[in-house]
């Protein structure tokens, strides 16, 4: 059987349209993309959602710690809380610790409940001769971004009436998800991996005259 002239035209027209819609159905078509798409997306998005909820936490774990520091250092300044003056409201730093503590109870776990071989708060309570003799930097051991804390200077010393005192508190605050770690984390132990962020709070202030 021959095909004439016209069928061959035909037959020259049609591939091309054929093609044409062959092509289109293939970009009709939507199989296994949505898969492909969260398989893409699915990292970078579970990721943002634990990092805003490791730095909630984190940041409401700050500003409970930071309200300790202020309700600690009120009462420092008032005379609420004195050291080694021979009155009833003399603390020592053991009392002063489990007093900080119960501020911070909520949600941030010391004194007793804490781990004597992991230690998590620290408090440095100075009395200073000038404001400008305070420190204004965190005491690390070294220069490297997770340097650890260096607490070798603090001491629970408070002045009496009118002397200048600071209260600071550092906490180690344990990022529980390993996606966000690496990028929040500030501060780990000699040989370890970086797994704390570091909370920093500081008060300082001048004592009233009180009698």
């Amino acid at each position: 059987m021959t095909m004439n002239v016209d069928d061959q035209a035909n037959k020259r027209h049609t591939s091309p349209r054929r093609m044409r819609r062959i092509l289109a159905r293939l970009n009709r078509s939507r199989d296994g993309t949505a898969a492909i798409e969260f398989g893409l997306l699915a990292f970078p998005f579970f990721l943002l959602i634990f990092a805003t909820i490791e730095a909630f936490i984190a940041f409401a774990g700050e500003q409970l710690l930071e309200n300790a520091v202020d309700t600690m250092g009120r009462q420092i300044r008032t005379g609420q809380i004195t050291f080694d003056m021979g009155r009833a409201t003399d603390l020592t730093e053991v009392q002063f610790r489990t007093k900080f503590c119960g501020e911070i109870s909520l949600m941030i776990k010391c004194a007793d409940q804490e781990d004597p071989d992991d230690k998590k708060l620290y408090l440095d309570v100075r009395e200073f001769a000038d404001f400008s003799a305070i420190p204004t930097y965190i005491p690390k051991m070294g220069n490297e971004r997770y340097s650890d804390l260096d607490d070798t200077g603090f001491a629970y010393d408070p002045g009496g009436p009118q002397t200048i005192n600071i209260v600071r508190a550092y906490y180690r605050w344990e990022v529980m998800t390993d996606l966000v770690r690496p990028y929040i984390t500030n501060i780990r132990k000699d040989g370890e991996m970086p797994h704390d962020y570091l909370m920093v709070a500081t008060a300082a202030f001048r004592n009233e005259n009180y009698p």
